[in-house]
């Protein structure tokens, strides 16, 4: 990775995103690269082309994105004050396409996301998205490891899914 000067993390503004920005700020400082965090929205109401509004997953949804984005938005404060140049981008529609166009502009030679699997709700709001990143880029793509969410115990002992 001698040649990487331009780092993209691309967020979804989970919770999780925070350990891909770790990662993507220790390469930055190693290698004297820029960083690039692109924050990809999706209307989760718009399920196929109809808008379904669903008040529930519309609640929980803006509620995990502002929490998401609060704690980003420091990690990116603190790291701007140490010096390290960040450049944010929010962009709205096909992630896949999205992160696309972003990476030809700018000129990106690695992509930093969080790998793990997909949840149904995470499925129903944003697709199969990260797999299509994957799979479309013309850069390397480093996947950072989330362990996943231990499953629930009901009363009797038995596991059962968050969803």
């Amino acid at each position: 990775m001698e040649d990487v000067k331009h780092i993209l993390i691309v967020s979804r503004m989970s919770r999780d995103d925070a350990k891909a920005v770790h990662s993507g700020v220790s390469l930055c400082k190693k290698y004297g690269a820029e960083l690039y965090i692109v924050e990809v929205i999706r209307d989760p109401l718009l399920l196929g082309g109809w808008n379904l509004p669903i008040p529930a997953i519309e609640e929980a949804y803006r509620e995990a994105r502002e929490e998401a984005k609060a704690e980003m938005d420091e990690i990116i404060r603190r790291e701007k004050q140490t010096g390290l140049t960040i450049k944010e981008f929010v962009r709205e529609g096909d992630p896949a396409d999205d992160v696309s166009k972003l990476v030809e502009e700018e000129q990106i030679d690695l992509i930093i996301m969080v790998a793990h699997e997909e949840g149904r709700l995470e499925h129903l709001l944003f697709g199969r998205s990260s797999g299509e990143i994957i799979r479309r880029m013309p850069c390397s793509i480093l996947l950072v490891k989330k362990e996943p969410e231990p499953a629930l115990a009901d009363e009797e002992g038995e596991k059962e899914s968050q969803w």
